[in-house]
């Protein structure tokens, strides 16, 4: 067992309500209950990113994680790791296939599954961004938990309409995606990307979940009672895909989230959407910041993305545990 990072009080009170919505692992329990996440992302030019949130995803503990691309990213994909199922359904430019034909096959998926995520690995194609749009508003339909990173914000810097008011979105930007996305919204932070500048996006936006990434994470709705920061020590290696690791692990903690808000176990605690919402985000911070913490430690300078890969189930095992339920 790792060394235990240092922890504040509140960072310990925090813990003990994520703990509340992780499911103990039940005999009763079949395929498919402990998790259905989905990642839609993965390019021509980009095939890291979606790998690497969906097997944050898996490692987390999701039974099922997908990756939803494009057939030549597929392809690579594919050889990364046989434990992820790849659909390469999306389709970019100079493709005539219109979007709406498209998104048919993925919004198709979109009811056996418990939380998607949307961006790693997106980039910005024409028909890539206008198939996502078209994927949004079918799983705001759905009631279906959204993540957004990366080339997602970038579409919803262009069309904010398409999350606004949707208390079932996490957003993921970093200090630069946050003002762009403040600026598209009218929002002037004063240079302020903390608890007031991420309130004030999360409310110009209305009450979404914000998580914005940095030194350390601030996660707001806009609310003052669900602002909270993740001030979890991390690495101080900054390598690409970092971000990745968290919107996977976001993913699963909002699969758990459902099972907990169905009363799928003896539940404890009582909490709502809105503050389960809040713990699954502040959870994915608080696991990937140890992650990289533990990555850090061992690989230092070299440390790259795929390292904290490795490092999610001992970040799991090092800040919330298996419950007793779940141990033969």
């Amino acid at each position: 067992m790792p060394d235990q990072p240092e922890m504040s009080p509140a960072t310990k009170e925090l813990l003990k309500k994520v703990r509340m919505i992780v499911p103990p692992m039940l005999e009763k329990f079949h395929k498919g209950m402990l998790g259905r996440v989905a990642v839609i992302g993965g390019s021509e030019n980009y095939t890291g990113a979606p790998y690497f949130s969906a097997m944050a995803s898996a490692r987390l503990g999701a039974d099922l994680s997908h990756v939803i691309c494009t057939p030549p990213a597929a392809n690579v994909i594919k050889t990364y790791s046989p434990n992820l199922m790849v659909h390469p359904i999306m389709r970019e430019t100079p493709s005539s296939t219109a979007a709406s034909s498209v998104a048919t096959p993925v919004i198709a998926m979109l009811t056996h599954l418990h939380s998607l995520v949307i961006g790693p690995g997106l980039g910005r194609d024409e028909l890539m961004q206008a198939t996502v749009a078209e994927v949004i508003t079918a799983a705001r339909e759905k009631k279906l938990p959204l993540v957004l990173d990366a080339d997602a914000l970038w579409l919803i810097q262009q069309k904010p309409d398409l999350v606004r008011g949707y208390k079932e979105c996490v957003l993921t930007p970093n200090v630069v995606e946050f003002g762009r996305l403040a600026q598209a919204v009218g929002v002037d932070t004063q240079g302020d990307t903390g608890r007031k500048g991420c309130q004030a996006l999360a409310n110009a936006l209305g009450g979404v979940m914000v998580v914005r990434k940095g030194a350390v994470d601030w996660i707001s709705d806009g609310t003052e009672e669900r602002t909270v920061v993740g001030d979890g020590e991390g690495g101080r290696k900054r390598s690409g895909g970092q971000g990745d690791t968290l919107t996977g692990s976001i993913g699963t903690l909002l699969a758990w989230r459902n099972m907990y808000l169905e009363g799928q176990w003896d539940t404890e605690g009582g909490m709502g959407r809105e503050e389960t919402l809040m713990l699954a985000a502040w959870g994915g911070s608080a696991i990937t910041r140890e992650c990289s913490r533990l990555a850090f430690m061992e690989r230092g300078r070299s440390l790259q993305a795929s390292d904290l890969t490795e490092k999610v189930p001992v970040a799991f095992e090092t800040l919330i545990g298996e419950k007793e339920e779940s141990k033969l």
